[in-house]
């Protein structure tokens, strides 16, 4: 999208989108804007199509405005996160973790062996 000073008052936008040109079995050419729904034009020849789709898309953007929308995406709880803890009141725990203290050091050795 471009920008450029018509007046005090106005400014104008050239705003660049892609477009669907195709030519059906009438030989015809039909115009879509592409990413907006039910805009699109036919004519004899592709210039006119295209000619016929600005038209309809300046009527459109005349009678509103473009604006951007944030939208927040929820986060999902992590599903590991419920089972965080779970057995941080084990009288074994401290046992457990020096158990698997132990087994890492002992695949590192290993690993460094080889």
């Amino acid at each position: 999208m471009s920008c450029r000073l018509a007046s005090r008052k106005e400014i104008a936008v050239t705003y660049t989108q892609p477009v669907f040109i195709e030519k059906d079995e009438n030989q015809t050419f039909k115009a879509t804007m592409l990413g907006w729904p039910g805009v699109a034009a036919s004519a004899s020849t592709r210039e006119e199509a295209l000619s016929r789709l600005r038209q309809i898309l300046q009527r459109r953007l005349a009678s509103g405005e473009i604006v951007n929308l944030d939208v927040e995406v929820p986060q999902s709880e992590h599903p590991w996160l419920k089972h965080a803890g779970l057995f941080a009141d084990n009288p074994m725990f401290d046992e457990v973790l020096k158990e698997i203290e132990a087994y890492r050091r002992e695949l590192d050795s290993e690993t460094d062996e080889t």
